[in-house]
């Protein structure tokens, strides 16, 4: 059924569809662009008036497809904020879309539903207003059926503004999710309009209680009929085995109205949902207007229970699952904030190989392809709603919606998301300063939005400083606490206890909402300027370092696991050269007015300074998505049951010859020789406590280090580093070598740079310039550097520190095999052949 969608999305006569239910249309392609305000420049444009009337002449606006990120197109300047990454995102943006709707569909009601678009936006239908909904992160839905125009041009028409949104990271800009144009019979289930929730389970039998409500847009009531039905749903999300069959209910719709109602089914030996195995099952819900099917509405879940409780942490299926998770902002790196599943999964494989299985998302609502792929791949999900509540951190952020929207964004994500297996957490917030007022009430009002539409999750936010903040009364108005770096300074090496062992806490259950925030340049040891070593042993004075964490909870098992800052390096807030002085709001609980004003002072040195540092340095993974050292200590701690060891720095250091140059090892073994051209430098076993094996007074000289690790005195695993030659020739690695000819899907290629002997330079930095013959495109390039101002859109980029990244995809429906040629001054260059994938 999907790839027949994606056969008929070209059609723009809607009525040729042939469907008597409802049917969904690709909306994406072929939408006009133009900008208005605010320049990429600088400059400025005065916006026209009428932009959404029916004969306004676009002709010479930009063609494009949705999603779109106008921001990520740059150009970098110098001159724009590094907290939201240096890019020209803010301005005033106009799409506009031509379709037509056959006279035979005239009794059919049509919506246009958009994931998210980026920010306030506004849509009009030839000339009339339809909608708005100002959150950028939201998803919402618009009736067109009013003013629709049959058998002629139909005109969608969408405003944005961002520069009147105020964001503490790169937000993008535009419509960057997807769109779908939606056709139903005037009797249908409502937009999220079935609930599925398992509140009995067991080896034998599982009971799926599903909740339906269905929308009847006529005049008169109806007396309908409904039906469940339930299948098995494998992976491409084709259902199977039906394992379920529900009777026909009677229920009166009365006109205009949404009517809900409840069926109970049971399900024989059900197919658990866990991380190793994502069994999903579908609830197919048939609804009929005097015995004639009207509408078919599938929603995908899963059987499994979550427990949070105050002495055995997190609970999944009975069993005891500690939650090994990263925070993640919403960008895809150098495609920006433009939604591309294909990117998504990528980024979830990366984090998985490396032991991650959860993620919070990251101050907001992700885009619906993220749960979708958390169901399939194996993640428990933090969702997220909001950055602030009252109290704004920028001019223009969240607080200024709070009053009006928030109780529409609390529903919008819960009833959209809900019945997401993977989703374990509502999270209303991140560090507000309501925290440290718990009259207020501000708290327990969120909660109980949240119960409203849904009782099986618990609701939470991330508590900053909660050595104040999860024993002042706010932690019990929420269901389960989240607390931000409380084993650094916010809290201490034993806080978890005593937030445990704190009377009134006997059943609740805590835990680490945001840890490390540790700070590092991929393959930076002895730092340039504007970048942080790769020791991983720095951190700001508001965060801390791993071991840290670790130590903490292996002290208090109780605490459920922790969401590392970050998963990946992300655009904007690049600290410590980060200028923003929303830090200060978000940690000044934890300072004296000294420090208050110690801190300011450095903010105002670095914004006088402008660095040029235009992305983060807190990921476990650079930008790119290539591991920094870092990746192998929570490999270490998170996957301690797969032999691995890994050396850090790399051995490429001519300057330092006869100068102490440390070497640290990460490994899952218990034990490691550190050997260094062949003479041992001796062994270390792993203490309590301790996460790291260090030799710190090594004295550099070139030729290889080699580290052997042991588990419970057998051999375990083993690595080695040399001192490399000059490059001489390019090795390039693709991700896959077919790709499909959709426009969407993408191969990501790494290059490296090696020398006669085929080794890795880590240190290389030749320019590489990329090309590519037949039907595709280079989408983007990048290198992981935090300080690169090169548009990601160029094909040309120098490498950092040994790698560079190039994007490629296909054209829609495009036939010529694709080659991608890479180059570099000096070097033998490499290429890249990749077949098109027809079927």
């Amino acid at each position: 059924m999907r790839k027949f969608y994606l056969i008929i999305a070209c059609i723009n006569m809607f009525g040729l569809l042939a469907w008597g239910q409802r049917s969904e249309l690709n909306f994406d392609r072929d939408w006009r662009f133009a900008r208005f305000g605010l320049q990429a420049d600088g400059s400025r444009v005065e916006e026209p008036d009428s932009l959404q009337s029916y004969s306004y002449n676009d002709w010479d606006w930009r063609r494009l497809d949705v999603p779109h990120d106008w921001g990520i197109e740059g150009p970098f300047r110098i001159d724009l904020d590094g907290y939201t990454g240096k890019l020209p995102w803010q301005g005033i943006g106009w799409y506009r879309k031509y379709f037509e709707v056959s006279s035979k569909d005239k009794k059919k009601r049509f919506y246009l539903d958009f994931d998210g678009a980026m920010a306030n936006a506004e849509v009009w239908l030839n000339g009339n207003k339809v909608g708005e909904w100002a959150f950028g992160y939201s998803s919402f839905r618009v009736d067109l059926t009013p003013y629709l125009l049959y058998d002629k041009k139909n005109v969608v028409a969408v405003r944005l503004n961002t520069e009147k949104f105020g964001s503490r990271w790169y937000p993008g800009a535009g419509i960057y999710r997807h769109v779908r144009l939606v056709k139903t019979n005037p009797v249908h289930v409502g937009q999220w309009g079935v609930f599925v929730t398992t509140p009995e389970i067991t080896d034998e039998q599982a009971n799926a209680l599903v909740r339906v409500e269905i929308q009847n847009n006529l005049s008169e009531a109806v007396d309908g009929q409904y039906m469940v039905d339930i299948y098995e749903l494998d992976k491409d999300d084709v259902p199977g085995a039906k394992v379920a069959v529900g009777l026909k209910k009677q229920l009166l719709l009365k006109p205009n109205q949404l009517t809900g109602d409840t069926v109970s089914l049971l399900v024989n030996s059900p197919k658990r949902w866990s991380l190793e195995n994502t069994n999903r099952y579908l609830a197919r819900v048939s609804v009929y207007n005097k015995n004639k099917l009207v509408d078919v509405y599938d929603a995908p879940f899963g059987f499994r229970t979550i427990q949070f409780t105050h002495d055995n942490g997190f609970l999944l299926n009975g069993k005891r699952v500690q939650i090994n998770g990263t925070c993640n902002h919403h960008d895809l790196g150098a495609l920006g904030a433009a939604v591309n599943k294909v990117a998504m999964e990528r980024q979830l494989r990366i984090l998985k190989s490396f032991g991650c299985n959860a993620i919070r998302t990251s101050h907001n609502p992700p885009a619906p392809e993220l749960l979708e792929l958390a169901d399939k791949m194996g993640f428990l999900v933090m969702d997220e709603l909001f950055d602030s509540w009252t109290i704004g951190k920028k001019e223009y952020d969240y607080s200024s919606l709070y009053e009006k929207w928030h109780e529409k964004d609390i529903e919008m994500l819960i009833c959209r998301d809900r019945n997401h297996p993977s989703v374990i957490l509502w999270s209303t917030g991140n560090e507000l300063p309501e925290q440290y007022n718990p009259e207020l009430g501000i708290v327990r009002h969120l909660t109980e939005v949240v119960h409203r539409f849904d009782t099986t999750r618990p609701a939470t936010f991330g508590a900053s400083y909660p050595s104040k903040s999860a024993v002042n009364g706010t932690e019990l108005q929420v269901d389960v606490h989240g607390m931000n770096y409380a084993a650094g300074v916010y809290g201490g090496p034993d806080f978890y206890g005593e937030f445990l062992n704190k009377k009134g806490h006997e059943h609740l259950s805590g835990y680490s909402s945001e840890s490390s925030s540790t700070m590092s340049s991929r393959g930076e040891y002895f730092p340039r300027q504007l970048h942080v070593s790769s020791y991983d042993l720095t951190q700001p004075g508001w965060g801390g370092l791993p071991d840290w964490e670790f130590a903490a909870l292996d002290k208090y098992p109780a605490i459920c696991g922790e969401f590392v800052w970050t998963g990946f390096d992300y655009l904007g807030e690049p600290t410590p050269f980060n200028s923003d002085a929303s830090v200060l709001l978000n940690h000044s609980a934890a300072m004296t007015e000294e420090e208050l004003a110690k801190q300011r002072e450095e903010l105002n040195k670095i914004e006088r300074n402008r660095p040029t540092s235009r992305s983060s340095y807190f990921g476990i993974v650079d930008l790119a998505g290539f591991p920094k050292d870092r990746y192998y200590l929570y490999k270490a701690r998170w996957m301690p049951d797969t032999p691995m060891v890994h050396i850090l720095p790399h051995w490429n250091f001519p300057d330092r010859v006869g100068k102490v140059t440390p070497v640290f090892v990460y490994s899952s073994g218990d034990e490691v020789e550190l050997f260094l051209n062949g003479k041992s430098l001796g062994k270390k076993q792993k203490q309590p406590y301790e996460y790291r094996f260090r030799w710190d007074s090594v004295v550099y000289q070139s030729g290889e280090l080699k580290a052997v690790a042991y588990k419970q005195h057998k051999k375990w695993a083993e690595a080695r580093v040399q001192t490399t030659g000059d490059p001489v020739r390019l090795k390039a690695v693709p991700d896959k070598t077919l790709i499909k000819a959709d426009g969407e899907d993408l191969v990501f290629v790494k290059v490296s740079l090696v020398d006669k002997d085929g080794y890795d330079v880590p240190t290389a930095e030749n320019r590489i310039f990329c090309s590519l013959e037949g039907d595709g495109e280079i989408v983007a390039t990048d290198n992981g550097d935090p300080t690169c101002l090169i548009t990601f859109s160029e094909p040309s980029r120098p490498a950092f520190n040994g790698l560079f990244l190039a994007i490629v995809k296909a054209k829609r429906d495009g036939n010529k095999p694709l080659r991608l040629t890479i180059e570099a001054d000096g070097l033998e260059k490499a290429t890249v052949d990749i077949e098109i994938d027809h079927e």
